[in-house]
C-alpha cells in the first residue's frame, strides 16, 4: 500500500454558515474534513463543479452581488499574502509574459514552476 500525502488547506468561510454546516455534518455522521473532501472528490471526478452557478442568481451568496462576493474574496486573498509576507514565507504569482507560475521569495527572488 502506498502512503498518501496530506496538505492542510484554510479556508475563510462566514461564521454562520460554519455553524450550520457543521451541525449538518454532525448530523450526517461527518465532519467538515471529510465533508470538504467529499465536495473536491466529486467536483474533480465530474470535472466541473457538483451543482449548477449562474451569474444571474447563486444560491451559496444569501442575496450577496457578485461583487460582493468578487471583493469578500479578494480580501482573503490579500489577507493570505499579508500573512505569508510576515511569516517570509514565499507566495505563489504568475508571469503573464512567460505563461508561467512563480513562487516569489522574501528577498524578491523568483522560482519559476516547471510545468
Amino acid at each position: 500500500m502506498v502512503a498518501q500525502k496530506v496538505v492542510c488547506i484554510t479556508v475563510c468561510v462566514d461564521k454562520a454558515l460554519k455553524e450550520n454546516a457543521d451541525a449538518l455534518f454532525e448530523r450526517l455522521g461527518l465532519n467538515m474534513s471529510v465533508a470538504f473532501n467529499l465536495f473536491l472528490q466529486k467536483a474533480v471526478n465530474e470535472k466541473t463543479l457538483p451543482f449548477p452557478i449562474s451569474p444571474k442568481r447563486t444560491d451559496f451568496s444569501h442575496g450577496f452581488s457578485a461583487s460582493h462576493i468578487t471583493d469578500a474574496f479578494n480580501v482573503v486573498v490579500q489577507d493570505g499574502i499579508k500573512a505569508k509576507q510576515q511569516k517570509n514565507l514565499p507566495i505563489a504569482k504568475y508571469d503573464k509574459d512567460k505563461n508561467q507560475a512563480y513562487l516569489e521569495y522574501a528577498d524578491g527572488t523568483k522560482e519559476y514552476i516547471n510545468g
